[in-house]
């Protein structure tokens, strides 16, 4: 298995390739080739246990694709736990849950629904998940 390492449209992606045929066209005419999966390079910006923790204990949750947000369902003072569903977005006519990090109170609701989002905007923050 080799890695490769490509941009497209100017996102990096780090993708594992099997190498099938060592000729000297470097391509595999077999049909039966296993696709491959692409996951961002920076794939920490989109998981929810990456969220930022800032020095003061508070945990920033990320977004992590561009939308829409579709529904918050947490506001400020709510307690949640963690990988509770905070807010959902509309990316792509699909709903997109997105997952409170740690448990804690809700801070602050940083977006209100409707907004558009993008990719690694700040969504809320949650006290206590230090």
């Amino acid at each position: 298995m080799k890695r490769l390492r490509i941009t497209l449209e100017g996102k990096t992606y780090e993708v594992g390739v099997e190498v099938l045929d060592d000729s000297v066209s470097g391509a595999s005419s077999s049909p039966s080739a296993t696709p491959f999966l692409a996951r961002p390079a920076s794939a920490a910006a989109v998981a929810p246990a990456a969220a930022p923790v800032p020095e003061d204990g508070c945990t920033t949750v990320v977004c992590p694709m561009a939308g829409l947000v579709f529904k918050c369902l947490v506001k400020a003072g709510d307690t949640v736990t963690q990988n509770q569903v905070v807010i959902v977005l509309d990316a792509m006519k699909m709903e997109t849950p997105v997952y409170a990090p740690v448990a804690g109170t809700v801070r602050s609701l940083l977006v209100k629904e409707g907004d558009a989002v993008d990719e690694g905007h700040c969504l809320l923050q949650i006290d206590g998940g230090a």
